[in-house]
């Protein structure tokens, strides 16, 4: 199987529902053979009665304990699933689609309980099929464990969806996955003069194109591609960016040198398509995501300010620690710090204009917005390395621009320029910075 099927195969199983019930009922089917053994056993030495020792359950009381568990479960698996839909439909009209993916349909705790509702209800059948005249004791005290254990973990499980659903808590699980994908494309810390290319002038050899299905890039095997280009003494560069739409016959690598007679079915297997954009390799999904939260929050229909702010905290956070961070360069060296692959990623000014441009167009009318915003880049300013500070510059004064325009008293344009991390919280005037004057 290549790289790019296999990678396919792993985020759809991250995100596939059915695959830890089916795990279940693979379980089931090995651990029903070891109980009856273990059973089996226990009649043998004599440590338990066929009849009515161990649990003390009589046949009527258990086949009615047994159906009890076999419609309990049933009913927290359909109550789960439907409570899921109801949840998606309602999270993904409020907040934005995109959170789908990336949050409901990846959660552990969902999945696992419904493979362990599946678990129970086959081994409360299964026991209930095999009591014909004898009352199996020891499989009706697992039964009944796992019976009490569902109907926890059913208790639980409503109170984590009820967690879960809250603004802070999915802009929370959105900016978590972010920093961890930060942290895996950039690594070092950020160095105030990059080096400049060093294939910028040269001409490639050979363009390889897009086949197969129009798709979006989700993630690259970076590696092979650089030990390709050392094989062959030569140099990759990968067209588009990771989040990319790219379409059939569009350009997907430009090669240089002897990196010109790769073949190119082992270059296009080492790009991972999809229908939508995912998280592991793009760095700028999840402020994508939590700027959409913010839109949303912030348009007329819903008009939710205090929302839109608690995603600012969290792009907040991660701008923060994207600009800690060097944006590495467009190129990738081998072993010898020779130049083998270029791949793009977004650099600094891509990140802030994806930050601010559409929350401050949405919500600069916004007093809460707007002091929100002032504050999070005065903090930036204050805390990021001053090769950071022109964009951020730039942002606080386009602000002060659309302050001047959207608010009409003077007192109201005072009170919008107060930078409050709360939004409308507290009125604190910090002063601990100088952008310079253009």
């Amino acid at each position: 199987m290549t790289w790019n099927r296999w990678y396919s195969l792993k985020s759809y199983i991250k995100s596939a529902l059915w695959i830890v019930p089916l795990i279940a009922l693979l379980f089931f089917m090995v651990f029903s053979r070891v109980t009856h053994g273990i059973e089996s056993w226990l009649w043998r030495s004599g440590l338990i009665d066929q009849t009515t020792s161990f649990m003390g359950y009589g046949m009527s009381g258990a086949r009615s304990t047994l159906e009890t568990i076999i419609t309990l479960n049933m009913s927290f698996i359909v109550f789960t699933f439907g409570s899921l839909l109801v949840a998606i439909q309602v999270a993904g009209g409020q907040y934005t689609p995109r959170i789908i993916a990336t949050t409901f349909l990846r959660d552990n705790a969902i999945r696992y309980s419904v493979g362990f509702f599946v678990f129970t209800l086959l081994f409360s059948l299964r026991t209930l099929n095999q009591m014909n005249e004898t009352v199996h004791q020891f499989n009706m005290f697992i039964s009944g464990q796992l019976g009490l254990f569902s109907l926890v973990i059913f208790l639980y499980l409503i109170d984590y969806a009820a967690r879960m659903l809250r603004p802070v808590s999915i802009v929370q699980r959105v900016a978590r996955d972010g920093l961890a994908v930060i942290k895996e494309v950039y690594p070092h810390p950020t160095v105030e003069h990059p080096v400049p290319l060093r294939a910028a002038t040269v001409s490639p050899h050979r363009t390889v194109c897009h086949e197969g299905n129009s798709g979006i890039v989700l993630a690259i095997n970076l590696p092979v591609l650089v030990a390709h280009a050392r094989r062959l003494d030569g140099i990759i560069e990968f067209v588009p960016h990771v989040g990319d739409f790219v379409a059939v016959n569009e350009p997907l690598f430009r090669l240089y040198g002897g990196a010109d007679s790769i073949d190119d079915r082992e270059l296009r297997a080492a790009v991972a398509f999809g229908p939508e954009r995912t998280i592991e390799q793009d760095p700028t999904f999840a402020f994508r995501i939590l700027v959409d939260i913010a839109n949303k929050a912030l348009s007329p229909a819903i008009n939710d300010p205090t929302t839109a702010t608690l995603a600012i905290d969290q792009l907040h956070r991660l701008l923060l620690s994207v600009g800690g961070r060097h944006l590495r360069s467009e190129e990738i060296d081998d072993e010898g710090g020779t130049l083998r692959v270029i791949f793009r990623t977004p650099n600094w000014e891509d990140f802030v204009h994806l930050t601010f441009t559409e929350i401050r167009h949405f919500g600069a009318g916004s007093i809460q917005i707007a002091r929100r915003l002032r504050s999070m880049l005065e903090v930036l300013i204050g805390a990021l390395p001053k090769h950071r500070h022109a964009d951020l510059c730039n942002e606080l004064a386009l602000l002060d621009r659309d302050v001047e325009k959207q608010f009409t008293f003077p007192e109201d344009r005072f009170l919008a320029r107060i930078p409050d991390p709360q939004g409308l919280g507290s009125s604190r005037l910090t002063g601990e910075f100088r952008c310079p004057v253009p």
